[in-house]
C-alpha cells in the first residue's frame, strides 16, 4: 500500500566539511531572499529609488529576519526551555545528554516572529536612507510571498512541519519521522505562497495600485495568513501544549496580521476612490 504514496527520505545534510554541515535549508533560505532581492531591483528602479539603497537591503532583511524568527520561536513555542538555556538562543549550539554543547544549527524559526523583525529593520532602513516607510513595505510585500514559498520548501527537505495522516494518493510518507503517509503540509503552503506573489506581482506590473499607499503590504499579508490559518488545521502540532487548543499557536498569531492587511486594503481602495471623484 505504501507504494501509492511518495516516499520521502531526503538527508537533511548535503555535504559536512569538517564538522560544519552545509543544509539544504541553508540554502533555500538563502537563494528565496536573493532571488526576491534581484527582483526587488527591478521594483526599485522602477520606482526611482537609489541602488545604493537596494544594496544595502540584503544586510537589514537577513538580520530582521533571522533574529525575529529566533527569537519568536524561542519565545512562543519553547519559552520553557529557552529561559533555562539562554545562550542556545542565538548561538547554534545546544547541550546534549552528556553535558557538553555540541554544533546543532539554529533548530527553531517562527514565521510570525520573522515578520515583525523584518518590520522593525525596515522602519530602521527607511530612515537611514530617506525613504517612505510605506513605501519600503509595500516593495518588500510583493516579494515577501516568494521568499515564503522558498522556507517552506527547506521545511520540507527537513521532512519538518509535517502534516497529519491521511490516504489522499499525493501524500508523503516522511521516513525521518515515521512510516505514515501524511499531507504534506510544506508543500501546501509553498505552492499557496507562490500563487499569491505572481497575482501580487501581476497587479502590481499592470500598476493598479501605487506602491506607496500600503495596497501590496495588507494583500501580501493578508493572503499569506489567511492560508496559515486554513493549513494549520492539516498540520501537527508543533508544541505540546497546542493540542488542548482550538486554534493553535501559529493561527491565534496570524490573526492580527490577517485584521492588519485587511485594514490596509481597504484603506487603500477607499484612497483611490477618493482620487478617482475629485
Amino acid at each position: 500500500m505504501n507504494l501509492l504514496y511518495i516516499n520521502w527520505d531526503i538527508n537533511p545534510e548535503i555535504v559536512n566539511i569538517l564538522g560544519l554541515p552545509i543544509k539544504y535549508y541553508g540554502l533555500l533560505f538563502l537563494a528565496g531572499l536573493v532571488l526576491s532581492l534581484h527582483i526587488l531591483k527591478r521594483i526599485y528602479k522602477k520606482e526611482g529609488l537609489s541602488s545604493q539603497a537596494h544594496e544595502a537591503l540584503f544586510s537589514y532583511a537577513l538580520i530582521g529576519i533571522l533574529v525575529g524568527a529566533r527569537l519568536g520561536h524561542c519565545l512562543f513555542y519553547d519559552f520553557d526551555y529557552y529561559s533555562q538555556h539562554p545562550l542556545e538562543v542565538f548561538l547554534p549550539i545546544q547541550k546534549g545528554p552528556d553535558g557538553a554543547y555540541h554544533f546543532t544549527g539554529f533548530a527553531g524559526l517562527a514565521s510570525h516572529g520573522g515578520g515583525i523583525g523584518l518590520v522593525i529593520m525596515l522602519l530602521l532602513y527607511a530612515r537611514k536612507y530617506s525613504i517612505p516607510f510605506m513605501t519600503v513595505l509595500d516593495a518588500i510585500a510583493i516579494v515577501l510571498p516568494l521568499g515564503g514559498t522558498f522556507i517552506r520548501l527547506a521545511n520540507l527537505m527537513n521532512s519538518e512541519i509535517i502534516g497529519i495522516p491521511t490516504d489522499v494518493p499525493w501524500a508523503f510518507i516522511f521516513r525521518q519521522v515515521d512510516d505514515l503517509p501524511r499531507h504534506p503540509a510544506q508543500l501546501y503552503e509553498a505552492i499557496s505562497y507562490f500563487i499569491i506573489f505572481l497575482s501580487v506581482y501581476f497587479i502590481y506590473r499592470k500598476n493598479i495600485f501605487k506602491i506607496g499607499k500600503g495596497f501590496y503590504f495588507g494583500i501580501s499579508i493578508l493572503l499569506i495568513f489567511m492560508m496559515r490559518i486554513v493549513i494549520e488545521f492539516i498540520k501537527v502540532d508543533q508544541v505540546e501544549f497546542e493540542h488542548a487548543m482550538s486554534l493553535n499557536m501559529g493561527q491565534l498569531l496570524s490573526i492580527p496580521f490577517v485584521l492588519l492587511g485587511l485594514f490596509f486594503i481597504i484603506k487603500s481602495v477607499l484612497e483611490k476612490g477618493k482620487v478617482k471623484t475629485t
